[in-house]
């Protein structure tokens, strides 16, 4: 991996987002002696991966790593609002400006929670709202997860595996389910599944309701209503789509670099298109390839290498986009996948992912140890 590396002193790398794709940019850059500054909404990582179970389990606290105790001063809590790219500078909420030599953007995706945490704050009280969540989630009776992608997918079977009295009700307008980039058959191993644990399934309906509903929180009688005239009657109601590339940091000033979903354009080294010094990884790289932590990891050591090899006159580093890998974990005891574009055994991907969610990774390369 080599150790640090001689430099200039006015480089100084600011990573954008906190994100899977970023703290292995910054660690990356930590290992080689680049001056960087990771920002963040957050004061800690979020390992949503396990969000879902973390709704249903007590999993809360290990799932947000402070970042001080990894990075100490190269991090910054705050949301970054606009990139001067002619003074080459990132801007706050807060008015404060921070310069920067190369930036790596990892803004990563935007949605609803629990899924998905994007709002600033402490990860004390991130942890307490899912703390809350657990408590919706026991006081419902019946619960309908709109949305059959792999978040929904995901969200219905943990929920059937840890209560496995309530009433879950699938409601998504494809008749397959999980992510469209999987293996057909990886597809209907998921849908069986689903049915194994007790969820029902309304597939090729589109609510038409949904912004007549309270979302994550426990109503009696709360009726959902779809395309095709079915009615469903809900104590609760979680959505589980609607995810949107975060552009927030960068709409401003690279807007002409930016593709039709809000992800920037790159070209194989993982550089904005018209800028050598803007690097984009993860859910904010417009590459024809599945939003996945995996892939965010292998962006960021692109990305972080070819800043190092820019500086000490090296060649730059491509990125290849390959067959997909995916695996899903639909409870603890349950999860189906592919790698390289080949299924996988159920019992591996529940060993390999569905029992730990990976969380343990997590913990070790942020070099901190996981409470229990």
């Amino acid at each position: 991996m080599g150790g640090p590396v001689s430099i200039d002193e006015d480089v100084y790398v600011v990573i954008v987002g906190g994100g899977f794709g970023g703290i292995a940019a910054a660690q990356h850059l930590k290992h080689h002696g680049v001056p960087f500054m990771l920002i963040d909404i957050l004061d800690a990582f979020h390992h949503n991966v396990a969000a879902l179970r973390a709704s249903v389990q007590v999993l809360r606290k290990q799932t947000f790593i402070p970042y001080k105790e990894t990075f100490g001063l190269n991090f910054l809590q705050g949301r970054v609002i606009q990139i001067d790219t002619e003074m080459q500078t990132v801007v706050l909420d807060n008015g404060k400006q921070v310069r920067y030599s190369h930036i790596i953007l990892c803004t990563g995706t935007s949605g609803q929670f629990p899924g998905k945490h994007n709002s600033v704050d402490t990860y004390q009280s991130a942890i307490q709202k899912y703390e809350d969540f657990v408590k919706v989630i026991q006081e419902a009776n019946t619960v309908v997860v709109v949305g059959g992608g792999t978040t929904g997918v995901e969200m219905a079977a943990e929920i059937r595996t840890e209560f496995t009295n309530k009433n879950v009700i699938l409601i998504h307008p494809r008749e397959e389910v999980a992510d469209p980039d999987l293996l057909p058959s990886v597809k209907e191993q998921a849908k069986q599944v689903l049915l194994e644990k007790g969820v029902e399934l309304l597939l090729g309906q589109k609510v038409t309701n949904l912004d007549e509903l309270e979302l994550n929180v426990c109503r009696k009688g709360m009726v959902v209503k779809t395309n095709k005239n079915e009615q469903v009657t809900a104590d609760l109601v979680i959505c589980c789509t609607g995810n949107k590339i975060n552009s927030e940091a960068y709409r401003s000033s690279l807007t002409a670099c930016m593709a039709e979903n809000g992800a920037l354009k790159v070209n194989k080294h993982l550089q904005v298109e018209g800028f050598d010094s803007v690097y984009a990884v993860g859910d904010c790289a417009d590459l024809d390839e599945p939003k996945l932590a995996y892939h965010a990891g292998l962006h960021a050591a692109v990305a972080a290498t070819n800043i190092i090899n820019s500086l000490t006159g090296k060649s730059l580093t491509s990125y290849r986009t390959g067959n997909v890998t995916m695996l899903i974990a639909m409870g603890k005891d349950a999860g189906v996948g592919q790698f390289n574009g080949y299924i996988l055994p159920r019992f591996l991907v529940t060993k390999g992912k569905s029992q730990s969610l990976l969380l343990w990774k997590s913990w070790r390369e942020m070099g901190q140890k996981a409470p229990n």
